[in-house]
């Protein structure tokens, strides 16, 4: 009974020995198979792309730039790393056989993406592409890269406090013809440096304008110089900016109650001149009682012959002729029928009539630009500096004036015949 009992232990160990046998049989072709299927694999791989292939012919150093400024560096090294080892199995190898070349990860480019750079000789105003929603007719991924013009040169002339510069004009001129926001936003560089070119002008012309009229101030040009910027909440124009440079002179500067210095600068427009424009209703009811009771006081300062020849268009010495001559020049709102409170056959109606106190001269563009602008501008301030004194007296009288007037009133009341 032992025999067979050891018999059946034999044939069980060599069981066991064959069944290692045929496992070691199998397991010969399975790693024959490992180490052929890498080069099947390496034949079956699709074809590198060039960007490899590129990679393959830079130098050490270049490489390492390239990976350091690579946004997908990880990536790619374990893209290479898994193309440079075998794969330890035969599913790796089926893995390596079915990707395609959109499902490996793509190394981007450095730098910026492509662009391309549009300029137009002749570009038609209004189709500009730096105008919003102006299409440029690019391909997906391209990108316009418009460059911002610079400001003008000084070319032979250069830029000094005390001169209008002619590229100052030459911006009016140009935002004249191109009056809106999408454009002065381009040329913000001319417009910064024209600005500048009449702040400093104005400075300088403040200290003329004070040898003049002792009673101006000196301010800084911020408190003199209006806005680019128009108002048009009630205009029918709907330009965005003006076309013009201009100040104001007073006693509280281009503010306030009082009569004003004026100096505009455009292209074909430069003005200089003196006044109240638009006074409220108060002021405007003491110049009419002043016209009405002393007449002969404004009268006296339009007689002037300076102020005849440089505001009034040169009319004679006739005193009907230069009443007429200044009512023409206010006659833009003035009343067509008598104010209140006076009558239709007064003698001074013609003046009771204005709603503007003003006048000025038109400047041509070479009597405003180069060194002799501010010598001709001073001037004409200083033949209105009588007239500008003479508007004060009545809306804002000094102390000692007002009495003098009211002693004056009261003798002209007691020269009146009774009518008894």
């Amino acid at each position: 009974m032992a025999r067979p009992k050891s018999k059946q232990a034999v044939s069980t160990s060599n069981g066991g020995s064959e069944k290692r046998s045929a496992s070691s049989a199998t397991a010969t072709p399975t790693r024959q198979s490992k180490r052929v299927k890498p080069s099947l694999s390496t034949t079956s791989t699709p074809k590198k792309s060039p960007y490899f292939e590129a990679e393959s012919s830079l130098s050490e150093a270049e490489s390492e730039i390239e990976n350091e400024a690579s946004g997908y560096e990880d990536e790619d090294q374990s893209a290479v790393s898994a193309m440079s080892t075998p794969p330890e199995s035969e599913e790796e190898v089926e893995e390596v056989d079915h990707t395609s070349e959109d499902d490996k990860p793509r190394k981007r480019k450095r730098g910026r993406p492509s662009a391309v750079s549009v300029t137009s000789v002749h570009p038609v105003k209004g189709k500009e592409l730096w105008r919003p929603g102006v299409k440029a007719d690019l391909a997906p991924g391209e990108q316009v890269f418009i460059k911002l013009p610079k400001a003008r040169q000084p070319g032979k002339t250069p830029y000094t406090d005390d001169t209008i510069h002619p590229n100052t004009m030459l911006f009016l001129a140009d935002l004249k013809e191109n009056n809106d926001r999408e454009w002065l936003k381009v040329h913000d560089a001319d417009y910064r440096q024209s600005k500048q070119d009449f702040d400093s002008f104005v400075e300088c012309l403040t200290e003329k304008i004070i040898e003049k009229d002792e009673t101006i101030p000196e301010l800084p040009p911020k408190d003199l110089t209006f806005r680019i910027y128009r108002d048009i909440r009630f205009s029918p124009d709907p330009t965005p900016y003006k076309t013009h440079f201009s100040a104001a002179w007073s006693r509280t500067g281009r503010k306030g109650p009082y009569a004003h210095y004026y100096v505009q600068v455009q292209p074909g427009g430069s003005f200089v001149g003196a006044g109240i424009w638009h006074p409220e209703a108060e002021p405007l009811g003491l110049l009419r009682r002043a016209v009405d009771r002393k007449a002969h006081k404004l009268k006296t300062v339009l007689m002037d012959p300076r102020i005849r020849k440089e505001c009034l268009g040169g009319v004679g010495n006739d005193e009907k002729k230069v009443v007429k001559a200044f009512c023409a020049s206010n006659a833009d709102n003035a009343l067509k029928n008598k104010p209140k409170g006076y009558g239709a056959d007064n003698p001074n109606i013609e003046l009771l009539r204005l709603r503007n106190y003003t006048m000025g001269r038109k400047l041509k563009d070479e009597e405003v630009v180069g060194i002799k602008g501010i010598t001709r501008i001073s001037e004409l301030i200083g033949i209105l500096s009588p007239f500008v004194a003479h508007l004060n007296s009545v809306v804002m009288p000094d102390e000692e004036e007002d009495s003098s007037d009211e002693d004056e009133a009261e003798g002209e009341e007691e020269a009146e015949p009774s009518d008894e």
